[in-house]
């Protein structure tokens, strides 16, 4: 049958499972727009503040609800706005679809108005791109956008589109959506050797990263750290892959990482990476990493092997697959001694918090906790309210803390919060900020108000720029240049503009008030926490440093 271009878009998104797309109209993309108010009853369109905001919540819906994010955006500033929110995705590897409108053809390197050259801007920040100027070739282009975007390491896939190509007619076929796709996968004689070197060893550790719940993985890990006794440190974007109460976690590993997860991979004669790149934020000091033990990197990307950190062994392998293969032959084995040390570090890294405050933030963090339910999904900006989320919060599983966790955006978390809670309209969602990072895009308020959508912020103040400020505090002889800044916002009455309701809490006591009454809220809440601006976010090592200059007071 013949159908426009943008016909062809929505036949192919509703082939994909799509139900749901975020993003802002413009004059390039009139012709998609028009299509999709035909096609409103069975896509639902969620209008952002910002297409900044739009991207954001495609990633948020798409880690909240396992699903590829869809955003939409026009030409020009439409598509360059989306730039922070790729980027983010891509560093988190984090599926999404971009389908930006350019200019007509006809239009195309004369620096028409509202014209870029987004494949350009957008190469070294997504998977792949296309722009797509013949009609003929835009049902392969979309297809391939949403199988590349979804297999392998995931991440984001840009489709840009001429005007004139939603406009034209072509020849369309519909087909069903491709979901199966060879994944690398370790060979038995790998397996057996890393099976070997963990019933070999006295004092293995496993420090996993974002790889193991991005394969859905976590099921298979817990029962080869309960089987073979061992225990586990994880980077920030595997927070929630064990329980906080696991007596195997070791809790988050590296600049803000525990005492216990540091010390146990520097000790370790084994340690077993699990999708995980030896980011600068764990291995601080890449020479003195994990000297002391034998290293093995397991990971579905080739391009990480040996990047960061040099391992003595790799295997290209989906995560979930090496972990069901090794399973059977790990030893079931009791590590007293190992797991009795783990404990003491544990036990003995008591961390200083502000004596002069008020209210701190655990005090915050763990009322959430003990007032919500273990579905609810957590969702972050960036700075030390994202840090002291990661320590605190009593984590459950991994698909309930989303943080920007690659590129550090701050300004990521109501988007995505919106993202999340639409897509999980079943889940209560608690967006924690920071007041620097909130007033990035705090805009997007008034999509949480135009949608209804009952996401509670809980805004950590402390009337600077928290983070850069602790570093200055600590490193540059407390020079306070452009962290504090004087800012005057009135959260409570600007949430009321918005049309939202606010609270201010100073003491723990008038947060829970707060909290409770928030949770019986229809819409969209904030809660102004002030905190005091000594609040530091520890342990911390410094750059370059490793856990013997771990920081806890």
């Amino acid at each position: 049958m013949k159908m426009t271009g943008s016909q062809i878009i929505m036949e192919i998104l509703m082939e994909q499972g799509v139900d749901t797309v975020f993003g802002y109209p413009g004059g390039a993309a009139l012709n998609i727009y028009d299509t999709l108010y035909q096609y409103s009853d069975r896509i639902r369109h969620v209008l952002t503040a910002h297409e900044q905001g739009a991207a954001h919540a495609a990633d948020g819906y798409a880690r909240a609800t396992g699903k590829t994010g869809v955003v939409f955006a026009t030409s020009g500033p439409g598509a360059t706005n989306l730039v922070t929110g790729i980027a983010t995705a891509f560093m988190d590897s984090i599926p999404m679809v971009a389908i930006t409108s350019n200019v007509a053809n006809s239009l195309i390197g004369r620096d028409a108005f509202q014209e870029v050259y987004i494949t350009g801007i957008t190469m070294p920040i997504t998977k792949h791109n296309f722009f797509v100027n013949k009609v003929e070739d835009l049902a392969h282009a979309v297809r391939e956008a949403f199988r590349i975007a979804a297999t392998g390491r995931k991440g984001p896939v840009l489709v840009d589109v001429t005007k004139d190509v939603s406009a034209a007619l072509c020849e369309f076929e519909p087909k069903e959506a491709e979901h199966q796709v060879k994944m690398p996968t370790a060979s038995d004689e790998e397996i057996q050797k890393i099976a070997d070197m963990i019933n070999q060893a006295e004092r293995p550790a496993i420090y996993c990263g974002g790889g193991v719940p991005a394969s859905d993985a976590g099921h298979e890990l817990q029962e080869l750290i309960h089987k073979a006794d061992i225990p586990i440190a994880y980077t920030m974007m595997a927070v929630g892959i064990v329980g906080y109460n696991d007596t195997h976690s070791l809790g988050m590993i590296g600049m803000h990482g525990s005492v216990a997860a540091n010390k146990a991979v520097d000790q370790a004669d084994l340690v077993l990476a699990l999708g995980t790149r030896f980011s600068d934020r764990v291995a601080l000091n890449t020479e003195k990493f994990a000297q002391r033990a034998t290293k093995v990197q397991v990971d579905i990307d080739e391009s990480e092997i040996n990047k960061n950190v040099i391992v003595d062994m790799s295997v290209l392998s989906d995560v979930k697959y090496f972990l069901e293969k090794l399973l059977p032959l790990v030893e079931e084995k009791k590590r007293t001694a190992w797991l009795e040390q783990v404990a003491e570090w544990r036990n003995a890294s008591i961390v200083a918090q502000c004596p002069a405050a008020k209210m701190h933030p655990r005090d915050i963090i763990g009322a959430v906790c003990d007032m919500t339910d273990k579905e609810t999904i957590y969702v972050t900006d960036v700075g030390q309210h994202q840090m002291w989320a990661a320590q605190f919060i009593k984590h459950r599983n991994t698909k309930v803390f989303l943080t920007s966790g690659g590129l550090g955006t701050m300004g990521f978390g109501y988007g995505a919060a919106i993202g999340a809670q639409v897509g999980c309209p079943d889940k209560r969602v608690i967006h924690f900020t920071g007041d620097a990072s909130f007033h990035m895009n705090l805009n997007e308020a008034c999509t949480a108000v135009s949608e209804e959508l009952p996401i509670i912020t809980v805004i950590m103040n402390n009337h600077v720029l928290g983070m850069v400020y602790q570093w200055q505090s600590s490193f540059y002889d407390r020079r306070y240049s452009a962290t504090v800044p004087n800012r005057k916002t009135d959260f409570v009455k600007l949430a009321e503009g918005f049309g939202a309701k606010s609270f201010r809490a100073e003491t723990p006591e008038e947060f829970k008030e707060a909290f409770a009454a928030a949770l019986q809220e229809k819409g969209p809440v904030w809660i102004e926490c002030i905190i005091d601006q000594e609040e530091k976010v520890l342990p911390m090592i410094p750059n370059g440093g490793t856990v013997e200059d771990i920081i806890l007071n």
